[in-house]
């Protein structure tokens, strides 16, 4: 095929959404520099920004021969004009071997490691924008370099460990099952520089950091030289639930200790500093941050780039703690960081001298857990018992059906009675189901639940009502400033009340567009809610509509991701007029005018990306009509553990809870084997 062809063609995909245009201005940008450049070399080009679009971090060779159309999940959701060729006939006479000796001879491919200017970078099989390929490199290096062991006495530690955690009963109870593992990873972060503890939800992952900060934060007291800790998530509605879990968990502390651990978090933007319309940093390697031990709390949101800035910025002295749950799905940008460091956590794999320190600093021997993993490996630990979840719970029993692959139990599980367990089948736009559960919290109104019942929007709604005939009464009797400021202090935290009863009920979709996507479940809710009465207009802005930042908007200090509810408040001169208020993370509310805020979307239904780092009463889930390569295992599992109550499962089509529970989320990455090749020497 001739460069102009291939050009042609890939028009042809733009036109049709195969590509971005961004895919499509790298090929010109490749032919404007070296326009002899061949087109097996463009077409690899424009493969690797498309898949990069797709969250991966480089085009893996191999797989792209073998099974292009899966690797490109080309033509989209499935549809396959027919004027338009499949990618593999593109492809067709292609071989590895010759694949690689043209982009190797290529001045636009780097082949060697190593720093260059080459915007592509050809590394063990992998082709990489250059970009990526650096910071790949970086978070590789900088976890190495973190993962050289501490000198650390394991007698002491656990002497710490003991007065923090449950102490050893009988030696049984040190053994297999019985393991305590937030004592052994918590005895892993006291000999490292770089811990990750992953876990599904109530396995404890908060208590386990509160308590191993005060395990790491009594000694240095008693020396005079208190560690300064800092405390971040990926999104300020995760920070906000981190700052809320740690106020509880701080109360079991020791009360000399409990004043030395922080409970403001940030959001990592913050934290590093971000520089309006740029992808840089106050914060980096030339002017690190001032901390000496970081804990990122839902690490599974963070991203290549965001981690390689985040890593670059630790002072050389700093420990580095990342938290999260390695089954959720993986961020929204590219790359899946806690899912290729915790490639084999399943198994532990824990070096001899590993367990040999374990069992001196915890008490617990972990000999089923001995292999031969990578030193990496030697800093997991996975929270294996959830607390939140028993053998009564539908929620822990589906989630964990799901995280296996288990479509046969999944299925199972609907068809029994499980008191947190709702299913529904939807015929089409006019089942009535859906709306019956976003009012009432049931799509079946005849049905009774035990233990409760689970909301919908109509708990916050009515609740909206009467808090605004309270402050209405109350403005009534204002008359001097001391009034009316008393009045907007009340306001505040009726409005941070109202928003947590907002919290108790929401749904989740998968997918954006069509009747059961994003735009389209928000205006059927928001005319369900119309009809009932609940809220003045299903358009514009109106008191009770809950909005979503979808872009950081860093002269307001909002970030994507960030929600609010348009309430009308008052201010300290009496004027009263719609406001939107955001929780902050410290606590407190920013309110802004509606018109200040252009990238919103209403947020009666989000996506399930979005949904990461909250948890809701009552989640419930909507499928879409149309079987697609976005409804995986990873998804399901990370809507169910959304609720902590009730979860809901609305259905279009009950055999695509099957497909999705065996369909797996890959994304390409070199990092897992990048960091098994970097030995660490002790």
């Amino acid at each position: 095929m001739s460069l102009n062809e291939l050009m042609q063609q890939l028009k042809a995909y733009l036109a049709e959404g195969w590509l971005r245009p961004l895919d499509l201005a790298l090929a010109k940008l490749l032919l404007e520099q070296q326009p002899d450049t061949p087109a097996q070399v463009v077409l690899a080009a424009v493969w690797t920004s498309h898949q990069l679009g797709r969250g991966h971090l480089c085009l893996e060779l191999s797989l792209l021969l073998q099974r292009p159309g899966e690797v490109l999940a080309l033509p989209p959701e499935g549809r396959k004009p027919a004027q338009l060729p499949h990618p593999g006939e593109l492809m067709a006479s292609w071989s590895e071997p010759g694949l690689i000796q043209a982009l190797g001879a290529s001045p636009l491919v780097a082949s060697v490691e190593g720093e260059g200017c080459e915007p592509l970078v050809l590394s063990q099989g992998r082709l990489y924008l250059r970009r990526y390929y650096r910071y790949e490199c970086q978070v590789a290096q900088q976890i190495h370099d973190r993962l050289r062991p501490l000198p650390v006495e394991p007698e002491s530690t656990r002497t710490q460990l003991a007065q923090l955690f449950a102490p050893l009963k009988s030696a049984d109870e040190a053994r297999g099952d019985s393991v305590h593992w937030q004592s052994v990873a918590a005895a892993l972060a006291c000999r490292s520089r770089f811990t990750v503890i992953s876990g599904g939800p109530g396995t404890g992952k908060t208590t386990t950091v509160v308590r191993l900060l005060a395990a790491l934060q009594g000694p240095r007291l008693a020396q005079g030289e208190p560690l300064r800790i800092r405390l971040a998530a990926p999104t300020g509605k995760a920070a906000a639930r981190l700052s809320e879990s740690l106020s509880g968990a701080l109360n079991q502390l020791p009360e000399g200790v409990r004043g030395s651990i922080p409970t403001q978090v940030t959001t990592l933007h913050r934290l590093l500093g971000s520089r309006p319309d740029s992808r840089h940093f106050r914060h980096h390697r030339g002017n690190p941050l001032h901390l000496d031990l970081l804990v990122v709390d839902e690490a599974s949101m963070v991203d290549l780039e965001m981690m390689a800035a985040l890593l670059q910025a630790l002072p050389e002295h700093a420990s580095l703690i990342l938290l999260g749950d390695k089954d959720q799905l993986a961020s929204v940008e590219a790359g899946a960081v806690l899912g290729d460091l915790c490639r084999n956590a399943d198994e532990a794999n824990y070096h001899d001298a590993t367990l040999a320190y374990l069992a001196r600093a915890s008490g617990y021997d972990l000999a089923p857990w001995q292999g031969q993993g990578t030193a990496l490996d030697q800093q997991i630990a996975l929270l294996r018992k959830s607390h939140r979840f028993d053998a009564n719970s539908g929620i822990g029993r589906l989630a964990a059906a799901v995280n296996i692959g288990d479509s046969r139990d999944v299925a199972r599980l609907f068809g029994q009675p499980w008191p947190d367990l709702l299913s529904a089948s939807l015929g089409g736009e006019q089942d009535r189901a859906l709306e019956r559960l976003c009012i009432e919290g049931d799509a079946s109104p005849a049905r009774t639940i035990d233990g409760g019942q689970p909301l919908g929007y109509r708990h916050y709604l009515e609740r909206m009502r009467q808090g605004l005939d309270r402050l209405e009464q109350q403005a009534a009797q204002c008359s001097v400033p001391a009034q009316w400021l008393a009045l907007v202090q009340a306001q505040q935290q009726w409005a941070l009340d109202l928003h947590r009863a907002f919290g108790a009920f929401q749904l989740l979709c998968a997918v954006r567009d069509g009747e059961f996507g994003v735009a389209g479940l928000n205006r059927r809710i928001a005319q369900a809610l119309k009809g009932a009465g609940l809220i003045e207009r299903d358009q514009g802005w109106y008191p009770g509509r809950p909005v979503i930042l979808t872009r950081n908007d860093y002269s307001l200090k909002l970030m994507n991701g960030d929600i609010g509810l348009c309430l009308p408040l008052y201010d300290e001169l009496g004027q009263r007029s719609l406001r939107v208020a955001f929780p902050t993370p410290d606590g407190g509310l920013k309110s802004v005018q509606p018109s200040r805020l252009s990238d919103v979307d209403t947020v009666f239904a989000m996506t399930v990306h979005k949904s990461q780092g909250s948890e809701f009463a009552h989640t419930a889930m909507v499928l879409p009509a149309a079987d697609s390569p976005i409804l995986t295992r990873e998804l399901l599992y990370t809507g169910i553990t959304r609720a902590k109550t009730w979860f809901s499962l609305l259905l279009p089509r009950p055999q695509l809870v099957a497909s999705a529970t065996a369909r797996r989320t890959v994304r390409a990455s070199g990092l897992a084997t990048r960091l098994g090749s970097l030995e660490v020497t002790p």
